[in-house]
């Protein structure tokens, strides 16, 4: 999967940039654009992030739910139906549910990882 990003804050394309890093590219050789202003694109895939309701994926997030809302973004594109994506996903999920505190807990290491990324970014922006 390539991904170009456009984003006005820096704050958030540096954000993408750290969870993305090796699935990069440009705008021109990309399979998805994302994007934090909603603006329709004809010629490639656009995942919309905003804290607004509407968007393709809601601020805050983290790194798993952002190839998630890449992939349901990409499987839309090439026109797979909402419930062709609901069973690829629960075909990867299986079975096998993940047990309450096993999530909290990865819950909470994902919400360290984004929260050291962003102070990461941050640090990044202010030392420039």
């Amino acid at each position: 999967m390539k991904v170009a990003i456009q984003c006005d804050s820096p704050l958030l394309q540096r954000s993408l940039e750290l969870f993305l890093e090796g699935h990069l590219s440009s705008r021109r050789q990309c399979d998805i654009i994302i994007r934090d202003k909603a603006i329709i694109d004809d010629e490639y895939p656009t995942l919309y992030i905003s804290s607004d309701a509407t968007a393709d994926l809601v601020k805050p997030f983290s790194k798993a739910q952002l190839f998630e809302a890449l992939h349901l973004s990409l499987q839309k594109a090439q026109g797979l139906g909402s419930s062709a994506i609901e069973e690829d996903i629960t075909e990867k999920l299986g079975d096998n549910r993940v047990g309450f505190e096993i999530l909290e807990h990865h819950i909470e290491k994902l919400t360290r990882e984004y929260q050291a990324n962003i102070l990461k970014a941050v640090r990044a922006f202010y030392e420039k």
